[in-house]
């Protein structure tokens, strides 16, 4: 196999790093890497280098990746779902609890009096102001039944919350690992209505942004719980401002601090702690380096977030060609019909879509000739073509 560079844009957990086979190696110039693994960093107005391939982003989110500039450039954008899940689902808990009984406030007045002798008798006075409520038998709606929601739901039954679940799109794998107790929700609008706590947990896109807005907090309960530890978009947070003012809202749990949440009255907000565990960061960095060395070693794509996953295994025949083509009508023949009158048999095939692209993987019987890339790279439509193998 073909020796390859990665660079890394952040710092990644040699857990992931230390993972690539023999051959692989990391530089700092992304003008000569295969591949990028990165965390925050900022790609948007970055320029590529013709030779990357891939981009793995060692987290959940890619709102700092260009992905569709990646897809017209056939560069394959991978994410890592799921494996920071429990770190977040258990900062998630914490929320729910710091929003119960007022820990901060607690913590805030021992430091306050850290310097009074008489501290243990005046706490047994101060504490009535810092009295709470347990959460179980309380309601809890968690919007998202994703990795981390179902981790999330799951926990609060456990803990005896009455759990309600939103998720038009609820995966079958999510579906068999949500407890049968968690109790299904129609509509956002039923989880707004029956919730004493609501969590929200999708990916922030063009659907999603803004989905909390004046007209679901109006229809919410009063004094409810708001926790958002997926993405600050997903909530307008000037409306949630002027409930908290309200009190429509009693508290507002984020993880995202910007000008408007650090600013909002009975809020607690972090700075994005919810994959920040030694345990999170290296689940996403081995993660990431195996889906990057997956691809670029086999052509197999898993957990990409531009194109469609495709697993072909490991090539057995001659020749492996991977093709990334826009999803467009009668390619998939055009391009099969080439390998035809070229005299190269396809011993296997395997093709998917996604939105505007697909992805084609094909085993050959024989050895390809030289100029077989750049023929197939002349087919319109065609966007990137690899050859991945050839006769050992």
């Amino acid at each position: 196999m073909k020796d390859r560079k990665i660079c890394c844009l952040n710092s990644i957990s040699p857990v992931g790093t230390d993972s690539f086979r023999a051959g692989y190696a990391l530089t700092k110039d992304i003008q000569e890497a295969a591949g990028v693994m990165v965390r925050s960093a900022d790609m948007k107005e970055m320029e590529f280098p013709a030779n990357l391939r891939a981009i793995a982003r060692a987290g959940a989110g890619v709102n700092n990746i260009p992905l569709d500039r990646c897809a017209e450039q056939g560069i394959v954008v991978f994410n890592t779902p799921g494996a920071n899940a429990n770190s977040v689902k258990e900062l998630v808990i914490a929320g729910l609890l710091l929003s119960a009984r007022d820990l901060v406030g607690g913590i805030e007045w021992v430091q306050a009096n850290r310097e009074d002798a008489a501290i243990a008798k005046d706490a047994e006075k101060a504490k009535k102001a810092f009295a709470g409520h347990e959460i179980a038998g309380h309601s809890l709606g968690v919007i998202g039944l994703g990795a981390i929601g179902v981790l999330v739901a799951n926990a609060a039954v456990a803990l005896g919350m009455q759990v309600y679940g939103y998720d038009p799109y609820l995966s079958v794998k999510s579906a068999w690992q949500l407890s049968p107790s968690v109790h299904h929700a129609a509509s956002l609008e039923e989880i707004c209505a029956v919730s004493d706590y609501i969590t929200i947990h999708v990916p922030a896109v063009d659907s999603t942004k803004g989905m909390i807005g004046a007209e679901q907090i109006a229809r919410m309960k009063d004094g409810v719980v708001f926790l958002n530890f997926a993405r600050d978009v997903l909530v307008d947070e000037t409306a949630m401002k002027a409930a908290l003012e309200s009190g429509k809202v009693a508290k507002y749990l984020s993880d995202f601090a910007n000008p408007i949440s650090a600013s909002c009255p009975h809020a607690i907000v972090l700075p994005h702690l919810g994959a920040s565990t030694e345990e999170a960061e290296d689940h996403c960095a081995l993660m990431a380096a195996q889906q990057l060395q997956e691809y670029l070693d086999h052509g197999n794509i898993t957990n990409s977030v531009n194109y469609p996953d495709v697993q072909a295994g490991i090539c057995e025949t001659e020749a492996r060609v991977a093709i990334l083509h826009r999803n467009i009508p009668n390619i998939l023949s055009r391009i099969t019909s080439f390998f035809g009158e070229s005299g190269l048999n396809i011993e296997n095939l395997a093709n998917k879509s996604r939105g505007d692209y697909a992805y084609t993987l094909l085993d050959i019987s024989s050895p390809m000739p030289a100029d077989t890339v750049e023929k197939l790279k002349a087919i319109e439509g065609v966007l990137r073509v690899r050859r991945i193998q050839e006769a050992k």
